[in-house]
């Protein structure tokens, strides 16, 4: 149970494109921030300087705010609590360092990493969990210079003392704790200067008066780490809570085939992001209700804490396509058509730059195929039928449909049909095939699919009665021609 101000943060680091997983942990945060008026931060832990790049930054932020998961403090935003980058917040860092030190809950460590990997390796043959030492725990000022004149550069190491216990209780996971002895004294500031992810991040979190932090599971066994230093820092520590990982459909480490891929790549497959949001709410988190599309607000209303899963979500691509195609149906043909333009200029369909009529028809596409899809990309597939003037019949099935006499005949008279109508719309159209299976006493799969076949090539599709006014009489009427031909007619 959540009460009193809230103050959450989503701090990713900008070393690659934002993964799904990472938009999961920052929507839980971001619900949990809408449902209780709180605050959501978001910063960047940028310390790893080979690996962050502006464009990632660029990357997150720009995915964040097509997802709808806008922050309150922090980057672009401001705030009275930054710098909300780490790395113009060394000054800050350092300033603590200093006292730790000073305090005797910190020390300079002069160790070489040759000396590091023959301590870890004693302990592997001893049988031990393989913690530093503390050989320059207590080391005197003839040895400090010595290691100086040597010209060694120290980390900082944090002491933890050996005795009892670190307890927390998580607010998914429940009572949880961990063996100070198991710990040993870790490098909080890298020799280099800069502070090490567990030290910068109880920093930040503390400064930024965060009140709860909602993060991977995988980060929680670096919560004692962080609980010693809150301790010693004499801040009071947030509450935790760790959100199971995301796995495969085959219950293994996702891999990008199962859905491991960048919340830009959802973007340029054509996914909206309030079917991506919808789905991501439902990786580790259950509601009661029977069904599974959920509005922003519903969300909102009724995300809790209580209901997210110990167990490890499955991420199911083919639950996500199902999601998305909700609410593609739902949207407008105007939204679908700007969603699948750039799958159908990619395809050759048109071009990049149209004319008011081109993208008029283009919207009555969209139109037309919508229902159809799962995701933009998806597009070409269904939307050729309308761009192409030879169609290809889509299997030995369907090109057999069109093979008999009577089919023939069917065909035949259909074009001579639909040339003498004054106006081709859907209302004439519906009016012509209901004729059309009177006048030659056919109805039903033996009157629609061999017109479907030669005006589409494809068994399954859009209304017929849609379909031909969109193409026009004349390419309707070449088509069934060329389909007749292909047919062996």
């Amino acid at each position: 149970m959540i009460n009193g101000e809230i103050r959450l943060r989503f701090a990713p680091s900008p070393t690659g494109p934002f993964h799904i997983g990472g938009a999961r942990s920052a929507l839980f945060n971001w619900l949990l921030a809408k449902k209780h008026n709180g605050t959501l931060i978001v910063r960047f832990e940028d310390t790893d300087r080979e690996r962050s790049t502006v464009e990632s930054e660029e990357n997150i932020k720009d995915s964040l705010l097509w997802l709808g998961l806008n922050w309150d403090e922090g980057i672009d935003v401001g705030g009275e609590n930054g710098p909300y980058r780490q790395i113009e917040r060394l000054g800050i860092y350092q300033e603590y360092t200093d006292k730790l030190v000073e305090s005797g809950h910190a020390y300079y460590c002069y160790c070489s990493e040759e000396e590091l990997e023959e301590d870890r390796k004693q302990s592997f043959e001893e049988g031990s969990n393989p913690i530093y030492s503390g050989r320059c725990r207590d080391l005197s000022p003839e040895d400090k210079a010595k290691f100086v004149q040597e010209g060694r550069k120290p980390t900082v190491r944090f002491h933890v003392p050996p005795e009892g216990q670190v307890m927390f209780k998580d607010l998914i996971r429940g009572a949880i704790s961990f063996e100070k002895s198991g710990i040993g004294d870790f490098v909080i500031v890298k020799s280099d200067g800069i502070p090490v992810y567990n030290y910068a991040v109880v920093l930040d979190d503390a400064l930024m008066k965060v009140t709860h932090v909602i993060r991977a599971e995988e980060h929680l066994s670096n919560t004692p780490r962080q609980i010693v230093l809150y301790e010693a820092l004499g801040f009071k520590q947030p509450e935790f809570g760790h959100v199971s990982l995301i796995l495969g459909k085959d219950k293994t480490k996702m891999s990008k085939r199962q859905g491991a891929t960048s919340v830009t790549e959802y973007r340029k497959l054509g996914y909206l992001p309030e079917a991506i949001v919808n789905f991501l709410a439902l990786l580790g988190w259950s509601t009661e209700r029977e069904d599974e599309i959920f509005s922003v607000e519903e969300l909102i209303q009724e995300f809790s804490l209580e209901r997210v899963s110990k167990s490890p979500a499955v991420f199911d691509v083919d639950k996500l396509n199902f999601i998305n195609s909700q609410y593609i149906k739902k949207s407008s043909p105007e939204r679908i058509a700007d969603i699948i333009k750039p799958h159908l200029v990619k395809a050759g369909f048109i071009k990049d730059e149209n004319s008011a009529d081109e993208n008029e028809y283009l919207v009555k596409v969209a139109a037309e195929i919508k229902d159809y899809l799962s995701f933009g990309a998806q597009a070409p597939e269904h939307a050729g039928i309308f761009y192409v003037d030879e169609i290809q019949f889509e299997n030995e099935e369907a090109a057999e449909t069109l093979k008999s006499e009577e089919a023939k005949n069917l065909i035949e008279t259909f074009k001579v049909r639909l040339s003498e109508l004054e106006e081709v719309n859907p209302e004439n159209m519906k009016a012509l095939i209901k004729n059309l299976g009177k006048e030659l006493s056919v109805k039903g799969k033996q009157l629609f699919m061999p017109l479907r076949v030669a005006i589409t090539g494809k068994m399954h599709g859009p209304e017929l009665i849609n379909i031909v006014p969109l193409i026009g009489r004349e390419r309707t009427i070449k088509r069934a021609d060329f389909a007749l031909k292909m047919a062996g007619h």
